[in-house]
């Protein structure tokens, strides 16, 4: 059985092509669900209108079917919540766009 941590390892390789940052380190996957050889997963974007948002979509999509033991991937798009980098996005990212809280 797939995890939904092996998921997420895979997924760390798509990158953010304005920010060059990890999506998952920007936390824009909120979640990741694997059932039998399938994976579930729910991201956002920076933005509602991000210029590059089918681009990031079909790399995490790939990066998913990436994974041993995956056969099929959705990705769902959602904008609830409101993608916020001072939630969402690791320590790391922080330090990498300059937000000091």
């Amino acid at each position: 059985m797939v995890s939904e941590s092996e998921v997420m390892e895979s997924l760390s390789g798509v990158e953010d092509p304005e920010m060059k940052l990890a999506v998952t380190e920007l936390g824009l996957i909120y979640s990741v669900e694997v059932k039998e050889k399938h994976a579930e997963i729910d991201m956002t974007l920076t933005s509602p209108g991000c210029p590059v948002a089918p681009e990031i979509m079909a790399a995490v999509h790939r990066s998913a079917l990436s994974t041993e033991g995956i056969e099929s991937a959705h990705v769902n798009l959602t904008f609830s919540p409101p993608w916020d980098p001072r939630v969402h996005a690791s320590e790391d990212a922080k330090f990498e766009m300059g937000i000091f809280d």
